[in-house]
């Protein structure tokens, strides 16, 4: 039976879960959690993906996140992988580590958005062992929870550096300063009063997690493979992004770092500026790592992602080659904005 075609589009947010197969562990201990945290927060600048929030269970992971580039299966395919041969390498196994497909559920803005966030944020006192404790102890063990974005939201230890709560703290209703113990309440008030809505949603429905409004307007989508979607009303909330060219990418690295674009499609040990070009070419380009591979002559994806991974723990070290890159990849979003708002001025002319 064939498989059901994704649902992408540019600004989209969907709600991702990953499994292990055969409902084994994804996670054996914590360093596990934080190596897979690492791969998620660099496959989330890779590709430009907006992180709204995360929770790691110990066979299962939820994920909630916008597309601007409509790139989820490459986002989630370089996440699988690094981490999958990662687990596999220090645990001596080999074969499949996470069940089939990602799951990926297709998410309306504002309030459904927001009561998703809680839904997600409290898996980990409705698991075995935890969901029998007394109240005041399933709100404690979600406070001390370490592996989900929870802490960072209510204000409760320090925010990770690649999730956005911004969205999600503005759907409070109050001051800036009062949001993160707004929204701690708004979450523990779900410990002891199930949104059961949200659960049929999550767990029922085929065309995403919304109104019958947004749903039909999916099914439409899927039905017609229609390529651009907005919601009307949740437009602003949304960041959409058009790819940069190719030849851009390369010429301004090769500006940057003094070197003729042929160089860079030529294996050179220790070559920084065919790094940052692999970096770049996926990031700001939309580009797969195999696209990139070929591009640059470096053989395969897998190594593609080495090269990028090395380059990501020079700039770790290095300031001034950090400040570069992102000052090249700024540089090329403004570019993009500039031809895409002369385009405009062109149409209306």
């Amino acid at each position: 039976m064939a498989r059901k075609l994704r649902v992408l589009f540019k600004g989209a947010i969907y709600h991702v879960t990953i499994r292990g197969i055969g409902r084994r562990r994804l996670f054996d201990d914590d360093a596990d959690r934080e190596r897979f945290l690492e791969r998620l927060g660099e496959a989330v600048d890779t590709f430009g993906v907006r992180l709204y929030l995360f929770a790691l269970m110990t066979n299962h992971v939820h994920l909630l996140c916008e597309t601007p580039k409509a790139n989820l299966s490459e986002f989630m395919h370089q996440l699988q992988t690094a981490y999958s041969v990662y687990y596999n390498r220090r645990h001596r196994r080999s074969g499949h580590l996470m069940q089939g497909r990602f799951g990926a559920e297709l998410v309306a803005g504002d309030a459904y958005l927001l009561r998703l966030s809680r839904y997600i944020h409290l898996n980990p006192v409705f698991v075995s062992g935890v969901k029998q404790l007394p109240l005041k102890d399933k709100v404690r063990y979600l406070r001390g929870y370490r592996w989900s974005s929870f802490r960072g939201y209510a204000g409760l230890s320090e925010q990770w550096s690649f999730v956005e709560e911004g969205p999600i703290l503005a759907q409070m209703g109050v001051r800036a300063g009062e949001r993160r113990k707004a929204y701690r309440q708004f979450v523990e008030s779900g410990v002891a009063e199930t949104d059961e809505e949200m659960v049929l949603l999550v767990h029922g429905s085929r065309w995403g997690i919304g109104d019958e409004e947004f749903q039909a307007q999916v099914r439409e989508r899927y039905e017609q493979q229609v390529k651009l979607f907005r919601r009307s009303e949740d437009v602003s909330f949304r960041r959409v992004v058009t790819a940069v060219p190719v030849g851009a990418v390369l010429e301004s690295v090769s500006r940057e770092f003094g070197v003729d674009r042929e160089s860079l499609r030529r294996r050179a040990y220790g070559c920084v500026a065919r790094a940052v070009a692999a970096l770049l070419l996926m990031r700001e380009a939309g580009m797969r790592e195999r696209e990139v591979a070929g591009m640059l002559g470096m053989g395969t994806g897998a190594a593609v992602s080495h090269q990028i991974q090395r380059l990501r723990q020079r700039m770790a070290e290095d300031a001034e080659l950090r400040r570069r890159v992102e000052r090249l990849s700024s540089k090329l979003a403004r570019r993009e904005k500039s031809v895409r708002r002369g385009k405009m001025s062109n149409f209306k002319g």
